[in-house]
């Protein structure tokens, strides 16, 4: 992500009716608008700062806007901005909510930076966490664990990966392409691009670590674990909250 500099060249300060515009639009129930909305206040310097400020103290669920906001605000030169952060938000906007007391921090910093291989990797290290000692030990989670996983931590991992991706990534985004293709995991699979035709897509290279991806395409979920661990996570009780 590209630092955001109210004191740069190319920040346009905003007049009362762009002003007026763009806090429409961000306020807005369409995500598209208001992700269009957060980038260009970001580069219109502290006028466009102050609207994102503003939105952020307001704003009542973090979603995937609120998200990108805070990305930007996070990377900009912006004193206003870094001091509002540091005090209102100094880990990130996402409530890190746990009935095991595991620790989502590390997953929040590196979604917050787009580091998407290295929050998948931990995505799974947490799942086994919640799955218990034995499956830290074997590294990966079987399917039949996957019913003792509390809401609130399935919860807290969606939301991190649904905030800080512009809600593309999440088990909640892979559940509902799933449900919309009547449950029928060859073209679930298909549709993530985890698999092309009978060739499974191979780990790590040829799976897509950036925003490019399509939609549900991470995390991966202890995806090469196959459909039971998949079936027993996107039916899990958390979805129906």
């Amino acid at each position: 992500m590209s630092n955001v500099s109210a004191d740069s060249p190319t920040a346009i300060p905003l007049d009362p009716a762009q002003t007026s515009k763009l806090t429409e639009q961000l306020l807005s129930n369409n995500l598209k608008r208001q992700l269009s909305a957060v980038t260009e206040l970001a580069n219109t310097g502290e006028s466009g700062i102050s609207v994102l400020i503003n939105f952020l103290e307001d704003v009542a669920n973090c979603g995937p806007a609120a998200g990108r906001a805070y990305q930007l605000l996070s990377t900009s030169d912006s004193v206003a901005g870094q001091t509002f952060l540091a005090k209102t938000y100094p880990h990130g906007i996402v409530p890190l909510n746990s009935d095991r007391g595991v620790d989502y921090q590390p997953l929040q910093e590196l979604l917050m930076a787009q580091e998407f291989e290295a929050a998948d990797r931990v995505t799974l290290q947490k799942l086994c966490e919640l799955a218990g000692p034995a499956a830290v030990q074997r590294k990966w989670v079987y399917f039949t664990e996957v019913d003792s996983f509390p809401v609130a931590d399935l919860l807290t991992i969606d939301r991190l990966w649904r905030v800080y991706s512009e809600d593309r990534f999440g088990f909640s985004k892979q559940r509902e392409l799933w449900l919309g293709l009547n449950q029928n995991w060859n073209r679930l699979w298909e549709k993530l691009a985890w698999k092309s035709g009978n060739i499974w897509t191979r780990y790590p290279g040829e799976f897509v670590w950036d925003l490019s991806a399509p939609v549900g395409h991470l995390p991966l979920s202890n995806q090469l674990r196959g459909v039971r661990m998949m079936e027993f996570l996107l039916s899990h009780a958390a979805w129906n909250q």
